[in-house]
């Protein structure tokens, strides 16, 4: 029997957050009134002088006391390893992986079972982090985000690649996250081009092609510690070349360009692929990016994505991320509380129908 829950990565508040609208416990009392009974946490955007207060009894007993008083579990700690944080040269790996130890550190004093890691998280910092992991008996998760996916080489990578570290293998896992799952192009996007001055012409030329990419099939992201260069060969792969060349020919501009490219920050995976990995997923990002009031997600295809966790016995968190505000900022205020409101009531019905 699923037992599937709802989460809030506070990610999602961005804009009222930077506007001064709300604050760290603002965010946490939004997140409870929008019906969610988890939250995720982004530390260093939202703890002033992080990490240190996070080692302090004092701030570990207001965390807690919020918690409390607003009946939130913390499900996912949201780590950002930023190794090029000197102009003259990366982080060694060994600076690498005492930041991952670090976060880590912070998710399981602050009481959270993972940590989010970037896919751009070297492999060999995972793999050199998975016994601290192990010690502090917190999961490291790696998202899952457009344009890679499960049941590809990519992911296969990551698994053949870690495998061999016995037990400590059971703390790494994948965060799907659902933007993944986009049978369209988010409205909101094109809307935003279509401020830019992209022409209706090429708009339905994009969205053509996004259509038949989904009925015909995604070709997938290849394996490839060059994510630059593998991103690239899954674009052209794709359709871009041709469709680059075909834009030129028809005389684009800068706009419809544009619009062409952000096309291909979202993909379509059948939904199979979370039924197959199920034993190595430990979070869910529920990417969303517009909501209409009918609570309709008009991108995501939140009903199947459930139906499939639903089929599996899924019990862990489907985790609200608004991202539809990068698209408005150009041209209105960013209402992104009624956003989550709208987005956790659409993910209710989608477990409970």
């Amino acid at each position: 029997m699923s037992e599937i829950k709802r989460s809030v990565s506070l990610y999602s508040y961005q804009d009222s957050y930077y506007d001064g609208k709300l604050d760290l416990e603002g965010c946490l009392r939004e997140t409870a009134k929008a019906g969610a009974s988890g939250v995720e946490l982004l530390a260093e955007t939202m703890i002033k002088q992080f990490p240190n207060p996070i080692y302090t009894e004092e701030f570990q007993a207001q965390w807690n006391g919020w918690l409390q008083k607003y009946k939130l579990t913390p499900t996912c700690y949201d780590a950002f390893l930023e190794n090029r944080i000197y102009d003259n040269r990366m982080l060694s790996l060994g600076e690498q992986i005492e930041m991952m130890q670090r976060d880590l550190k912070c998710a399981s004093i602050l009481g959270f079972s993972c940590i989010r890691t970037l896919v751009s998280t070297p492999i060999d910092v995972i793999e050199g982090s998975l016994e601290y992991a192990e010690k502090v008996g917190v999961k490291i998760g790696l998202e899952v985000h457009a344009p890679f996916s499960l049941n590809s080489t990519w992911a296969q990578g990551y698994l053949d690649r870690l495998s061999g570290n016995d037990s400590k293998f059971n703390y790494f896992a994948f965060i799907p996250d659902m933007g993944i799952f986009c049978k369209n192009i988010p409205d909101v996007v094109a809307d935003k081009w279509r401020r830019a001055g992209a022409k209706e012409e090429f708009i339905k030329i994009v969205d053509d092609a996004y259509a038949s990419r989904v009925a015909n099939g995604f070709t997938k992201i290849e394996y490839s510690l060059n994510l630059g260069q593998a991103n690239m060969n899954y674009r052209n792969a794709n359709g871009l070349g041709d469709l680059t060349e075909k834009f030129k020919s028809m005389g684009a501009s800068p706009a419809d360009f544009g619009y062409l490219n952000a096309s291909y920050t979202y993909s379509w995976s059948d939904p199979q692929d979370l039924i197959d990995n199920i034993d190595r997923i430990c979070h869910t990002h529920a990417k969303c990016y517009n909501t209409h009031e009918d609570y309709v997600e008009t991108a995501v295809a939140i009903p199947e994505v459930v139906a499939a966790y639903k089929k599996c016995g899924y019990d862990g968190y489907l985790s609200t991320e608004y991202e539809g505000g990068e698209c408005l900022r150009d041209h209105e205020i960013v209402d992104d509380i009624e956003q989550v409101r709208r987005h956790q009531e659409a993910m209710r019905r989608a477990i409970e129908g």
